[in-house]
């Protein structure tokens, strides 16, 4: 599991009345079984004060179950959720003091905006006075300064979910925890949504815990994203780098398009090695941790990293390439996909961006894709 950002300072919660640093969480060996089920299977990771971190995977991949375990809602069977330094793995939810943030936002209906707001201040005691500024300095923060007054029935879908997110900071929370708050939201408004709330926890610097199955949601908001499936974590890393650097098939494929080119490697130098497709094409790369000479591998490339060459002509030494047909093409606004046959049954995806100077290929075309050593990786294959 990768750590914390090197040399990076607790993060500063400035709002109201004091200041407080962003928490640390760490999940050490977390459990949670229903009978034989199991639904989160022993995972580890660590985040750091002030970390934007995306828990993504499919429907029932635990992620839920996971925030709900951080939430306290959810008691794990076994292992243990340290925030800060101190285990809260029995501790109940109200006595962790953390905001939280849900998919349908959870608001009152029959109390207004400010009352809304106001409620976690309201059960820690808070005087009105303070009450009342710390309620419009959060109604300001989220750029409904003047909304206080409202009614819930009278709000948008993405002004409700403004104040569900007003009410999780109000009292200053160390940590935020969002459960696919923007699910409603329709494309546009989502995105929109991600840039503010991106905006306030860098603002504020609170650590942040964020459920979600959108793949560009995640990318777009965090630092790290760890990647789930069938209660285990695939991979942890910063979007870059588990997009480009995928361990695993399932990496691969679930964040954005990928092409997999089966074969078997048969050369192996340190950290470089050469893989042997199945039609007897070599190709070579990089290659993901645990992949031995012999083993079945792939060769992993993203459709934007292919580039279309004639067949036949000179390529730079440095460069990989493959020989295929064209069988079709999809316009998809800002790009074209190239569907290219590279042998019986299997199929490359290739993404190029559509630009006057765009060179078009019709099916049937007769192409070479070509593409750096560096941008592919042999990843290893399911047994």
């Amino acid at each position: 599991m990768d750590g914390q950002h090197p040399g990076r300072q607790p993060a500063l919660v400035e709002m109201g009345a004091g200041i407080v640093s962003g928490g640390t969480i760490e999940l050490v060996n977390v459990d949670k079984h229903y009978g034989d089920l199991k639904v989160v299977d022993g995972i580890s990771a660590s985040i750091g004060a002030g970390q934007f971190v995306s828990l993504l995977g499919p429907s029932g991949s635990g992620k839920t179950t996971t925030l709900m375990m951080v939430a306290g809602f959810v008691l794990p069977s076994a292992g243990r959720i340290v925030v800060d330094g101190s285990d809260v793995s029995r501790v109940p939810p109200r006595k962790r003091g953390f905001g939280m943030v849900f998919q349908n936002y959870s608001l009152f209906p029959h109390l207004n905006v400010f009352d809304n707001i106001a409620f976690p201040l309201r059960l820690r005691n808070v005087p009105n006075a303070e009450m009342g500024e710390r309620v419009q300095q959060a109604l300001d923060l989220v750029q409904l300064g003047s909304f206080g007054g409202r009614q819930i029935s009278q709000l948008s879908g993405g002004q409700q979910q403004r104040i569900a997110l007003a009410r999780a900071v109000v009292f200053q929370p160390r940590v935020v925890l969002m459960d696919e708050p923007m699910g409603a939201l329709d494309k546009n408004l989502r995105f929109a949504m991600q840039t503010e709330i991106k905006e306030i926890q860098r603002r504020l610097g609170m650590t942040v815990l964020y459920v979600t199955h959108d793949q560009e949601e995640a990318m777009n908001l965090s630092d790290r994203i760890v990647i789930m499936n069938h209660g285990r974590i695939e991979q942890i890393g910063a979007p870059q780098s588990v997009y480009d650097l995928p361990e695993s098939p399932f990496v691969a494929n679930f964040l954005g398009e990928a092409n997999l080119f089966p074969g078997v490697v048969t050369e192996l130098a340190g950290a470089q090695g050469v893989l042997t497709l199945d039609d007897g094409t070599s190709v070579r790369g990089p290659v993901a941790t645990g992949v031995g000479k012999g083993s079945r591998a792939a060769l992993f490339i993203r459709p934007e990293r292919l580039q279309f060459a004639a067949a036949g002509s000179a390529g730079a030494p440095d460069r990989n390439a493959i020989t295929g047909t064209v069988n079709r093409c999809s316009f998809l606004g800002s790009y074209r996909r190239y569907g290219v046959e590279i042998a019986p049954g299997l199929q490359a995806s290739v993404d190029q961006p559509n630009t006057e100077a765009m060179a078009l290929f019709a099916p049937g075309s007769r192409v070479e894709l070509r593409w750096p050593a560096g941008s592919g990786r042999i990843i290893g294959t399911a047994p």
